[in-house]
């Protein structure tokens, strides 16, 4: 491994901004649109919105250890970037359009395309990471790299409101615009380890498709032989703990900006656009902004205090830190309601308070998870234990809005935040099983790693 540079890690962190700014647009109007445009109940709503997660539980180990095997004269992971980013950059933008006809068929394609596109380089680009990094400075890289993405999620939610309450094309053109710019930089400024940067062999497609299926997948299935064979169940603590969190997390992201509009300000689904409903739509997409400004803010700190006091304390202080936010928020939106379309009612200003510190707490989570994954096995399975991470952070990815908005339907907005917190109790509990996945030859690692055996 080269020597290490934060200055590298910074510029790897431009990959992680331009997909947020993609997550987070996606996440805040895709739903609006299909329920006011489409007239989607809340159920194929949230069945819609798991199509970025079918692709990533299908592709995303299968891409990881794919990029483990590559070996090309640009490195094992930016080949998938090159390809991927600028694909589902064009997509990302023609959503508008196809919303603009009015047309089903077209729009579903548009985003199954992109969500396609965005599966073939999120896990390369997760993996490069601890491709150029020591065990030690994961972490700390970790919190940079999420800095970044949630610099990227302010972006989308602050500026994107500026851009909407204009038109809502707008958002979705310049976030495919600054998402390209952003992997071109990975691509031309981070070098990848030299003994990646090598030729590969020529083999025809066929070939290369059955031997990949066969590697990565057969990876995949050791893998998962390890999470479930494990005597000390660390990593099935973890990757449960993963799954639960990311259940809670994906139920607010995908439908806050709906509870917002449909739930606080009383809007009724499917009624005609207006300024004052783009107005309402923008400021639930700018509360969740919150949200991302202190993640952002606290990212890189994150990282600091996993690798000082230790990463399942730091997650453990997060998920209860975001625990009692929702739970108050909970209280505030059920006694209280907006009076006026402004950032600056008290209720709207209670919301982004809470959220602004319930991102310090995903910070403390988000940042320490990755870092423990990956060190819990060897150099050379890290891009195949990435893919392993979001194979759970993804299915539950799956599960969340189909089942959130099921919920919704049979009962109301009202039972959104229950629901997050429920999950996030049930990720509480799984992280107190976790021995493993702190620094590795620290003072804190007290299990080296050893292949789980029958």
């Amino acid at each position: 491994m080269a020597e290490f540079k934060y200055s590298r890690i910074f510029l790897l962190g431009f990959g992680f901004f331009g997909i947020s700014i993609i997550w987070a647009l996606y996440n805040a109007y895709i739903p609006l649109f299909l329920q006011d445009t489409f007239h989607m109940n809340r159920t194929i709503t949230g069945f819609i919105m798991t199509i970025d997660n079918l692709f990533a539980v299908l592709l995303l180990p299968f891409l990881g250890a794919l990029s483990d095997m590559t070996r090309t004269r640009l490195g094992r992971r930016k080949p998938y970037i090159l390809l991927g980013a600028p694909s589902a950059a064009l997509m990302f933008a023609l959503i508008p359009v196809a919303r603009e006809h009015g047309n089903l068929a077209l729009f579903m394609g548009t985003i199954i395309f992109m969500n396609f596109f965005m599966a073939l380089f999120r896990s390369p680009v997760v993996a490069f990471m601890p491709d150029i990094t020591p065990s030690e400075k994961r972490s700390q890289a970790n919190g940079i790299i999420n800095f970044m993405g949630g610099l990227g999620a302010l972006l989308a939610y602050f500026g994107g409101k500026v851009l909407y309450d204009m038109s809502y094309a707008y958002p979705f053109y310049a976030g495919a615009l600054i998402m390209l710019l952003a992997n071109l930089l990975v691509v031309l400024f981070v070098p990848e380890p030299e003994e990646y940067r090598v030729p590969g062999k020529k083999i025809n497609l066929r070939e290369l498709l059955s031997e990949t299926s066969r590697k990565s997948f057969g990876e995949l299935k050791e893998n998962l032989k390890d999470v479930f064979a494990s005597h000390e169940r660390s990593l099935l603590a973890i990757l449960l703990a993963i799954f639960f969190w990311f259940i809670a997390f994906n139920s607010l992201e995908t439908f806050f900006t709906s509870y917002v509009k449909y739930h606080l300000y009383g809007i009724p689904v499917g009624a005609a656009e207006t300024e004052i409903t783009r107005k309402i739509e923008s400021t639930g997409a700018f509360m969740l902004g919150m949200f991302s400004l202190s993640f952002m803010i606290f990212a890189i700190p994150a990282g600091f205090l996993g690798a000082r006091i230790g990463r399942r304390k730091t997650i453990t202080l997060g998920l209860l830190t975001i625990i009692a936010i929702i739970l108050a928020a909970f209280f505030i939106g059920e006694t209280s309601k907006p009076q006026e379309v402004a950032l600056t009612d008290p209720v709207i200003m209670k919301f982004m308070g809470l959220f602004f510190v319930g991102g310090i707490g995903w910070a403390m989570i988000n940042v320490n998870s990755l870092p423990m994954v990956v060190d819990m096995t060897v150099d050379e399975k890290v891009g195949g234990y990435t893919g392993l991470y979001y194979f759970f952070s993804q299915a539950a990815n799956l599960v969340a809005p189909p089942f959130a908005g099921a919920l919704l339907d049979l009962i109301g907005y009202e039972t959104l935040l229950p629901f997050a917190m429920a999950f996030f109790l049930l990720a509480l509990i799984a992280m107190q099983f976790v021995r493993r996945g702190d620094v590795k030859g620290g003072a804190e690692d007290v299990y080296e790693y050893v292949p789980d055996m029958d």
